[in-house]
C-alpha cells in the first residue's frame, strides 16, 4: 500500500499511522488496489522460513529487519504528532505490529504476482521516477531530499523500494486494462441516463437585502420603492446581515437554489418592482426585500459533443476500477489457500483477510 506523506515521498510507514489513526490518505495507484490488506500469496508453495524472516510469500522473503524499520518509522510518526507509541503487548500495539505486517505482506505479493505477469522495474526506472519527486517535490535539491531522509529516520533503500512498488502497482493496472475501450453507444447511453447533469437550472438576477426584523424590512422597502440604484446600493451596505451588502445587494440565482420563499418571488416576480418584505421560517428565519432585475435565463442543454470525452474518461476509470477489483478478488480466491504464504511466530497480519476467504470458502 503506498501513499504520499506532507513533504512528497512514498513511504508505507507514513500510510500505516494514517491508517491506524483514520485519516485520509492520498493513494497513488488506483483505489482498487488499496480495497485489500494482503491478497495472499502466489502460485505453488512458499519457500521456508529462514530465521530472520516474518513472513515467506511464494519465493519472497519478508524479513524481521524490514519490519523493524516499519516499525520504527511507525513510532517516529506518533513522536512528531504528539503521541504516545502503544506499549508492546497492549492491544494497541497488537493492531500497529498486524498492519505492518499486511503492508510488508501485501507489497511482497504484488512483487510476486507481478514477475508471474512478465513486470519488471529495473534500477533505471526507479531512478528516474525517484528524480521526478525530487523535482517536483524538493525542486531538485538533493540537501533538502537528504534532509527529509534524516528527518523521518527512512534510508535510501527503503525509498527505493517503495518506489519499486508504486511502479509495479501502476504497471499492473496499466497491463490488466490497456484492452479497455468505451464505445459511442456507452457514452450515448451514460449521457441520456444522466441528462440532468448536464441540464443548468433557469436562472435570474436579482437584488436583495436581508434583515433579521419587520420594522426594519418595511423601512427598507418603503425607501426602495422608488429608489435609484445609488439607494438600493446604500441601504445594502448599511443593512444586509449576510454578504450580499458587499454587491449592493446583486446576485444571480438558479431555480431551487434557494429557500421556497425566495425562489417563488425570485422566479415569479415582474421585473423591476420591489416586492413587499417577506419572512423565511425556515432555514434563515429572516426577512427579504427583493426586487428581480430582468428576464428568466432559460435551462440550457450541454450538447453531448461538448461533454462526450469527459464521459469516456468517466467509464473508462470505472471499468479500470472494476477490472483491478475483479483481479484482486481472483487473488483472494487463488491464493488464500495451501501453503502460499507462511508467518514466522508471532507475525500474522492482523485482521487476516485469508481468514475471512477461508471461512466463506467453507461456509458457501
Amino acid at each position: 500500500m503506498l501513499c504520499w506523506p506532507p513533504a512528497g515521498l512514498p513511504s508505507r510507514r507514513f500510510c500505516l499511522i494514517e491508517m491506524l489513526k483514520m485519516k485520509t490518505l492520498r493513494y497513488l495507484i488506483p483505489l482498487a488496489l488499496v480495497a485489500v490488506l494482503a491478497a495472499c500469496g502466489s502460485s505453488g508453495s512458499s519457500d521456508s522460513l529462514s530465521s530472520s524472516d516474518i513472513a515467506v510469500i511464494g519465493k519472497t522473503h519478508v524479513t524481521k529487519d524490514q519490519f523493524d524499520a516499519l516499525m520504527q518509522q511507525a513510532k517516529q510518526s506518533y513522536k512528531q504528532q504528539g503521541q504516545a507509541f502503544p506499549k508492546e503487548g497492549s492491544t494497541s500495539y497488537q493492531t500497529v505490529k498486524g498492519e505492518a505486517v499486511s503492508l510488508l505482506v501485501q507489497q511482497a505479493e504484488r512483487s510476486e504476482k507481478a514477475k508471474a505477469m512478465g513486470i519488471e522495474i529495473s534500477d533505471a526506472d526507479i531512478d528516474k521516477r525517484l528524480a521526478q519527486i525530487k523535482k517536483q517535490y524538493f525542486k531538485g535539491d538533493e540537501k533538502k531530499y537528504q534532509a527529509y531522509l534524516k528527518q523521518s529516520k527512512l534510508t535510501e533503500a527503503v525509498v527505493r523500494e517503495d518506489v519499486r512498488s508504486q511502479l509495479i502497482s501502476e504497471a499492473v493496472s496499466a497491463k490488466l486494462t490497456k484492452d479497455l475501450k468505451i464505445s459511442d453507444k456507452q457514452v450515448s447511453d451514460y449521457y441520456q441516463t444522466n441528462i440532468s447533469q448536464y441540464t443548468s437550472q433557469p436562472t435570474r438576477a436579482v437584488r436583495y437585502i436581508l434583515v433579521k426584523d419587520k420594522a426594519t424590512a418595511q423601512q427598507i422597502y418603503a425607501q426602495l420603492k422608488n429608489g435609484s440604484d445609488a439607494t438600493w446600493c446604500k441601504l445594502a451596505k448599511k443593512y444586509a446581515k449576510d454578504a450580499s451588502g458587499q454587491q449592493c445587494g446583486r446576485s444571480t440565482f438558479s431555480k431551487g437554489q434557494t429557500v421556497a420563499v425566495f425562489d417563488k418571488v425570485a422566479f415569479d416576480s415582474p421585473a423591476h418592482v420591489v416586492h413587499v418584505p417577506f419572512y423565511d421560517p425556515t432555514s434563515y428565519k429572516s426577512w427579504f426585500v427583493v426586487e428581480p432585475l430582468g428576464p428568466i435565463v432559460k435551462a440550457s442543454v450541454t450538447p453531448k459533443a461538448k461533454v462526450a470525452s469527459q464521459i469516456k474518461q468517466t467509464l473508462l476509470q470505472a471499468d479500470k476500477n472494476t477490472a483491478m477489483s475483479d483481479w484482486l478478488s481472483g487473488l483472494k480466491k487463488t491464493f488464500c489457500s495451501g501453503s502460499k504464504i507462511k508467518y514466522a511466530v508471532g507475525y500474522v497480519a492482523s485482521p487476516d483477510p485469508c481468514a475471512a476467504t477461508t471461512t466463506s470458502s467453507t461456509t458457501g
